[in-house]
This record gives C-alpha cells, sequence and structure tokens, in this order.
C-alpha cells in the first residue's frame, strides 16, 4: 500500500512527472527506431544467425543485447549506445594515463565539456568502424541482396548517424529526464524483449524438453538472485572521518564526525561486460575471417568448463583493474588531509593512503567474486537444467542497478517536496510544497 502511495505520489509532483513523461517519450522513439530496417539486408537469415550466436554469448550477442535488440533486425539503432559507451569507457581510462586529459578532468565544467565533446568524436570513429565490420561480417556470409560499394556506403552512413542519435536521446534524458541516459536506454531494449523470452521458454515448456515446475522454480530462483544483487549493490563499508577543531577569529570550525562509504561492488557491469567482449572476440574473428579458427569455439563456449574459468579470471583481472584505474586511495587521502580529516587510529598521508588501499582490495576481492558468481550462474544452470537462459547475469545487473537509480532519484524528490518515497516508510509527512 505504502508503494502505491508513493507511486502515486510521483504524478503529483509536476517537475518529476515531466522528467518521467520525457524519459518515457524518448524511450518510446528509440523503440521506433529500432523498427526501421536497413535496406538490403536479407533480415530472416541474419535473424537466424543472431539467434545462433546468443547460444554463445559471444560479441555478436553482446552487442545484440546493449543495442535492444536491433543488431537482430539490422535496424537504423542496430549500434544503438554502444560505441558512445565504449568511448565513454576509453576516455575515462585515458583520462587516468594522459596528463593533459587528466588536467581537464580537474578543470571542472569547462573540462568536463571538452572531454564530453572528444567522447562523441570518438564515438563518430567507433560507430564508422563498428558499421564497416558489421557491413563485412554481412557480406562474408551472404546476407546483403546487393553487396558492393555503394551498399558499404549507404550502410555505414545509417548506422553511424543511427547511433549519434541514440547518443543524442541518452545525453537529452539525463538532463531533462530521470536517471543516466545511456543506462536507461539499455534498460529499455532489455525490458522490451522480456516478452519474447516468456514467449520462447514456454515453446520450450511445451515441446517437453523441460518441466514446467521445473521452469518456476527457476523464476523464482533468478528473483531470489535480483533480491541479493539489490542488498549487495546497496551494501557499503564505511570509514569513519574526524574532522580536526580550528579556531578562526572568536569563532570554533569542525570537530565533527563523518564517514567515507566504499561500496561492496565500486565497478559495476563493466568488469563483466570486459570479459564478454574479449570472450566472444576470438570466435566472431574466426566466423567473419577463417572456417580454419572453428577450433577456437571449444574455449568460448559458455557451456564449457574452460569457458567459465577464463570467465572468471578475467572478470576478478579487469575488477581490479577497473577499481584502480577510478579511485586512486593517495588522492583520496591527501584531499582528506587537506580539509582538514583523518581516519581515527592512522597518521594522515601516507598511512591513510595505505589503509585505503588495504580496504580497497579486500572490497574488491568480495565484488570480483560477486560479479564472477553472477555471470556464471546461467551458464551453470543452462547445463544443469538443459534450459536456455535468455536473460543472463550482465543483463540482471543491469536491469537492478539502473532500476534502483532511477527509485534513488525518485525518492530525492519525493522527500524534498515532503512526500514518503520507495524506500521510507511510516505515513506521508506532509503535502506537495506548492
Amino acid at each position: 500500500m505504502v508503494f502505491l502511495q508513493a507511486f502515486k505520489n510521483m504524478f503529483l509532483i509536476s517537475e518529476l512527472r515531466k522528467r518521467i513523461l520525457f524519459t518515457l517519450g524518448i524511450l518510446i522513439i528509440d523503440r521506433v527506431g529500432l523498427l526501421i530496417p536497413i535496406i538490403g539486408v536479407d533480415v530472416s537469415a541474419l535473424g537466424a544467425l543472431m539467434q545462433q550466436a546468443s547460444q554463445t554469448q559471444g560479441l555478436l550477442s553482446y552487442l545484440d543485447l546493449i543495442s535492444g535488440g536491433g543488431l537482430m533486425q539490422c535496424t537504423l539503432f542496430a549500434l544503438g549506445i554502444g560505441p558512445y559507451i565504449s568511448a565513454s569507457i576509453m576516455m575515462q581510462l585515458l583520462g587516468m594515463a594522459i596528463p593533459q586529459l587528466e588536467a581537464l578532468l580537474k578543470e571542472g565544467d569547462y573540462g568536463r565539456k571538452v572531454i564530453n565533446q572528444y567522447t562523441r568524436y570518438l564515438t563518430v570513429g567507433l560507430a564508422i568502424f563498428w558499421s564497416s565490420i558489421y557491413s563485412i561480417f554481412l557480406e562474408r556470409h551472404g546476407l546483403i541482396l546487393t553487396p558492393g560499394w555503394g551498399f558499404r556506403f549507404m550502410f555505414v552512413l545509417s548506422l553511424t548517424v543511427g547511433a549519434l542519435l541514440v547518443m543524442w536521446f541518452g545525453e537529452q534524458i539525463s538532463l531533462h529526464g530521470i536517471g543516466n541516459g545511456s543506462s536507461m536506454i539499455i534498460f529499455g531494449g532489455i525490458v522490451a524483449r522480456f516478452p519474447s523470452y516468456v514467449q520462447q521458454t514456454m515453446k520450450y515448456i511445451e515441446l517437453g524438453n523441460i518441466d514446467a515446475v521445473l521452469a518456476i522454480l527457476v523464476l523464482l530462483f533468478f528473483v531470489v538472485i535480483s533480491a541479493g544483487i539489490v542488498f549487495l549493490e546497496r551494501g557499503e563499508r564505511k570509514i569513519p572521518v574526524q574532522y580536526a577543531r580550528r579556531v578562526i577569529g572568536n569563532k570554533m570550525y569542525g570537530g565533527q564526525s563523518s564517514y567515507i562509504p566504499f561500496k561492496i561492488n565500486p565497478v559495476g557491469v563493466m568488469p563483466v561486460i570486459f570479459a564478454n567482449s574479449i570472450l566472444g572476440l576470438p570466435m566472431q574473428i574466426a566466423q567473419l575471417f577463417s572456417d580454419k579458427l572453428e577450433f577456437l569455439s571449444v574455449f568460448i563456449d559458455n557451456k564449457s568448463l574452460v569457458h567459465n574459468v577464463i570467465e572468471a579470471l578475467l572478470i576478478v583481472f579487469f575488477s581490479y583493474f577497473y577499481a584502480a584505474m577510478v579511485f586512486n586511495p593517495e588522492e583520496l587521502a591527501d584531499n582528506l588531509k587537506k580539509s582538514g580529516g583523518f581516519v581515527p587510529g592512522y597518521r594522515p598521508g601516507r598511512k591513510t593512503a595505505e589503509f585505503f588501499a588495504y580496504i580497497l582490495n579486500r572490497i574488491g576481492l568480495v565484488g570480483a567474486i560477486y560479479l564472477a558468481t553472477l555471470a556464471l550462474i546461467p551458464n551453470a544452470l543452462s547445463v544443469l537444467v538443459h534450459l536456455p537462459f535468455y536473460l543472463g547475469g550482465t543483463s540482471l545487473l543491469i536491469c537492478v542497478g539502473t532500476a534502483l537509480d532511477f527509485s534513488s532519484q525518485v525518492e530525492s524528490y519525493l522527500i524534498e517536496r515532503r512526500y514518503e518515497g520507495f524506500l521510507t516508510s511510516g505515513r506521508v509527512k506532509g503535502r506537495l510544497a506548492r
């Protein structure tokens, strides 16, 4: 009942209502773009090929997930938000390695605008590169009705323009809507495919390949996993911080206590995406260029032990690597020292930085094991119950994480207007401040 009241309160706040409707409108336009096909492609044959790729969880399967299913139908928005996400990650990593970009990141709004512009340029380059590789892939498999340079030019131009439009949609959601624009677009694409997942599973049950009771038990198991994701994504280690007292004139400043939160999973879903991309790339190269490399499919079949062990190791590696690129214990300790704060029991400076590094390593191990387990559970269950899982651990983590971010932003609007939110309990504290 409290949830329904909070849902009703969402639409009583004018600004929040406009942002939610704007976000829904952009997502609808994005789904319409996924229905516009590219001329000159045998869509039916491509769909059958992509269905095979989804069983191996290769690079094409990952790109189709990010595009919301547009890659399977080869539509105008086939690349989806993928080029922009890859460009953002690359710029973030380059910003940690190139001093000039690192200086721009520290220059506030101006630096962020310049970095965003560089990200857009890189998005154009990646979209051209991916669409060119995609056109070669289609020609190699005989899926083009009239192959030639004319088709390649129009194909690359169409997919590049579509990728830029989706990038612009994401930016508009971040500015005028609610939630992170890129995450919301991916979330909308995954949720839009839920009916087809249910339909395919029901067909699988009707053919007698799996018992209906077992399918329900598996569904309940995924509900439990979703609850576990919510619990772990909300989990954090709070490091207490004490600020020294300072006397300025006749007034005393500082002396209060605070804390620094370290999340159990500080890197999100990025390590899983990197691992899936690397594992899927060899198979796609083998399919694209030569039939002599078919032996690679033995190592990247998602049901093989070798594949799962390598994927788990890659997730752990990228979890530590990405955390090291994003979090700098020395910089964090230096900023804390400049603000007059210290961690009780540790001297400011090097000792505090060593303590932060110690905490990040321990928490990073828990987060890496959590991500690896989440990514491998669908593979293990598919072997045990012989049921293909169309919604993998990566998709589940993206959906739950985006939903949590959305609910947190809605919660802030509701509390600001003295309404109770989704995560609070009790009676409504007041009416809308008009």
